[in-house]
């Protein structure tokens, strides 16, 4: 990931920190150090070529079907991440299915159980319009946990909260551990 960054951001740097190679002097040069590590298995090499073809960026056509092949290769190799832009372009049809939620869940449940906060957020917001609060409450409380602000803001909106705590799908103590913990990620970012 830091020869990526370093790759990519042309940073004042006369060495990358990680591999000791000169900085690029082109875009060209950096896809092909990205495209070097994705061939090495890389799994963050390879989520960020999916990214790039993606949106057709740094001189690779834009190519949605095969941003999601690298996507679902990096996902298989330990990127969360990974997975989350799989199940996006799922839920919106990016190269894949239109409209497929039920493939989207899938992969965003193995980018949530991956640590990825977004997933979990989505997953949420997914269990809420089904109406099944207890399970939304549950995600949002994991990724706020995890320092995602809007599932925090999910939370504190207090309706779901209130209604999951009536109900008894999860207690004050619940809601407590989410705000420390919300508050401890954030404070660790800054």
């Amino acid at each position: 990931m830091g020869c990526i960054h370093a790759a990519l951001t042309g940073d004042d740097r006369e060495l990358c920190p990680f591999c000791r190679t000169p900085k690029s002097t082109s875009e060209e040069e950096s896809i092909e150090w990205i495209k070097k590590r994705a061939v090495a298995d890389d799994a963050m090499a390879i989520h960020q070529l999916g990214y790039l073809y993606d949106i057709g960026s740094v001189g690779l056509p834009q190519d949605l079907e095969r941003g999601v092949e690298m996507w679902l290769r990096a996902g298989e190799l330990g990127c969360a991440s990974a997975y989350y832009n799989v199940g996006h372009a799922y839920h919106s049809g990016r190269g894949v299915d239109a409209g497929d939620t039920k493939t989207a869940k899938y992969y965003w449940e193995l980018a949530a159980m991956g640590g990825d906060e977004d997933a979990r957020y989505n997953l949420g917001t997914m269990e809420k319009k089904r109406g099944n609060h207890g399970r939304a409450i549950k995600h949002f409380i994991i990724a706020a946990g995890a320092g995602d602000d809007e599932s925090w803001e999910e939370i504190r909106k207090g309706f779901l909260f209130q209604e999951c705590y009536l109900s008894g799908h999860v207690t004050k103590d619940d809601f407590e551990k989410a705000l420390r913990a919300h508050q401890t990620a954030k404070d660790e970012t800054s």
